[in-house]
């Protein structure tokens, strides 16, 4: 008898891991004790705000973090806190988004393979806010940038380590995106448009990949976060009105988790509105 209830149990343990979860059960996830064990996640912007924290969570679960982002002295802060926690031993991969090129991701991807030897997960959370102002005043050059740190670098990082993706059990790519992003706004200009271009990308990988491989590309909006870049759009805002990184990271990290196999080509708003 109780052989045939273990049976049942692993069977609806398996079926709840296949099924997809609804947005409510991603936002209100409670991660088991070392569900990222054995996963290596890349993390970008990992220096400061939600990636910095990402990066710490992800550790805390059991995940080998690879940190990449443009200040070294940033990532060698996030580095000694994952240590300090006796997290896995991280890896500083110090990129600039906005100048790297292709050939240079190409080799990243020979780096991680060689080092690391595979990669479970990318979490793109690098960003650039620009500027607020009409599109018919905006800086030519300043769009340009945006648009290539928040899409075309994401575009391209991403293409140049699906090889190793691929070669994960359920590889995860996750997307950052916004409200601006899914809802355009006036005077968000080239953030509004990069972010509507990451869903958009999302929706064509989920389409090109579903059927002949175990990846999974989503997009989260993280919503009003007290970060820098929200400090920097809303200036007169309380920013202790706002909702920490760390409130948000239960999303993150069931993103990143095997019980999220199921999830593939959504849109996850982390602090809808009622």
């Amino acid at each position: 008898m109780s052989t045939k209830i273990d049976q049942s149990v692993e069977t609806q343990a398996t079926q709840s891991r296949t099924e997809p979860l609804t947005h409510d059960a991603i936002r209100n996830f409670l991660p088991p004790d070392n569900c990222l064990d054995g996963k290596t996640i890349l993390v970008t912007g990992a220096g400061d705000g939600i990636g910095r924290v990402a990066a710490l969570t992800y550790a805390r679960y059991g995940a080998t973090v690879l940190l990449l982002g443009r200040t070294s002295s940033k990532l060698e802060y996030v580095y000694d806190e994952i240590e300090s926690f006796g997290g896995k031993q991280p890896a500083m991969l110090p990129m600039n988004l906005e100048g790297a090129t292709y050939a240079e991701m190409q080799q990243l991807e020979g780096l991680i393979n060689k080092e690391v030897g595979q990669l479970d997960g990318i979490l793109h959370n690098a960003g650039m806010l620009g500027q607020l102002t009409p599109l018919e005043m905006y800086d030519v050059d300043m769009f340009a940038e945006v648009m290539k740190v928040n899409f075309t670098a994401t575009f391209m990082l991403t293409q140049a380590l699906l090889p190793l993706l691929k070669d994960a059990d359920h590889g995860s790519i996750v997307f950052t995106s916004s409200t601006v992003g899914t809802h355009p706004r006036a005077f968000w200009g080239a953030y509004a448009l990069s972010k509507q271009a990451v869903e958009g990308m999302s929706d064509i990988f989920t389409q090109e990949t579903q059927n002949t491989t175990n990846l999974r590309f989503n997009c989260v909006n993280p919503g009003g976060t007290r970060t820098n870049m929200r400090a920097h759009a809303y200036p007169g805002e309380n920013p202790m009105s706002l909702k920490t990184p760390e409130d948000i990271m239960p999303g993150y990290v069931c993103l990143m988790s095997d019980d999220s196999i199921g999830v593939r080509g959504q849109v996850i708003e982390l602090q809808p509105k009622d």
